[in-house]
């Protein structure tokens, strides 16, 4: 992997790791047209540089996260994160094997938009709710306090097995979640500001077992843990490094982006962009273009 080509995959991930588009399905598809070829370093990268993104909604929510006093956030946090630790420790490679596919991406992203196009009449504004505005980075503690009486316990674990659907290449972690929020009646903008908060728990478990605990197979009959691939060259090193500083800085302002879109148009604009990329991909899958 180029210097060039790292860049561009972060490009991709801090645009689209938290709108609801599915930023897995968008690296297999950038990486399809890119011509990288599949490594165990690819693969290490394409987690690691998640760490980038993390840090952009600690950054953007800093407020949130550090409100130490306020442990009932944190216990609805953990209870949240439970179901993708859980499915993702037993499942997660032998899903990878069997679903990273450009055909199940493209057939994800199809029926994840038309659940975006539908979502407010599946799932109807609750009136009044609290927590309605909390996409505002500067919310005060009563503010955050007050929301967080709205997301009981099992609300949270409801919207964790939600997010459990992401395993699946194209579903996307950021739109499982948020509409599992929705399901569980919570606003449109608190769903999503729970999914950011969701991701940040999520990812990093992701990205530590990557990089510190799982072997990968390096196609010469050895494997490797992570770190060693990273570390393995300057240049891996340098890659992994330029990364997630794109993939932190695109994550900023993609967060920002996602935040007024959804106040202002609500979720179908990502439902109608997710149908269009999925035709489009099923149509040159067919032609053998991809």
């Amino acid at each position: 992997m180029t210097i060039v080509e790292a860049i561009i995959i972060a490009v991709v991930e801090g645009v689209t790791e938290f709108l609801p588009v599915s930023s897995t399905g968008h690296m297999i598809i950038a990486s399809s047209i890119l011509g990288i070829e599949e490594s165990a370093f690819t693969k290490v990268f394409e987690v690691a540089i998640q760490l980038g993104a993390i840090l952009a909604v600690v950054l953007v929510y800093w407020r949130k996260f550090f409100q130490f006093t306020h442990w009932e956030f944190y216990a609805k946090l953990a209870i949240g994160v439970i179901p993708a630790l859980l499915f993702g420790f037993l499942f997660n490679d032998a899903l990878d094997t069997m679903l990273a596919s450009q055909s199940i991406v493209a057939i994800s992203l199809l029926l994840g938009g038309f659940v975006l196009l539908f979502i407010d009449r599946l799932f109807p504004q609750p009136t009044a709710a609290p927590g309605s505005d909390l996409l505002a980075a500067e919310t005060t503690k009563k503010e955050l306090i007050e929301a967080d009486t709205h997301l009981t316990y099992s609300r949270s674990l409801v919207i964790g097995l939600w997010q459990v659907l992401a395993m699946i290449p194209g579903v996307s972690r950021s739109a499982a979640s948020i509409i599992g929020g929705m399901q569980q009646r919570l606003t449109r903008n608190f769903a999503a500001e729970f999914s950011f908060f969701l991701a940040v728990p999520t990812m990093a478990a992701a990205t530590l077992y990557s990089v510190l605990l799982k072997k990968w197979d390096t196609g010469n009959g050895m494997k490797q843990k992570g770190y060693e691939l990273i570390t393995a060259s300057s240049e891996n090193i340098k890659a992994f490094a330029v990364g997630n500083v794109v993939a932190f800085i695109v994550a900023l302002a993609a967060i920002k982006f996602f935040i007024a879109v959804l106040k202002r148009y609500g979720f179908r604009m990502f439902g109608i962009y997710r149908i269009v990329l999925g035709a489009v991909l099923l149509a040159l899958i067919a032609a053998g273009k991809l």
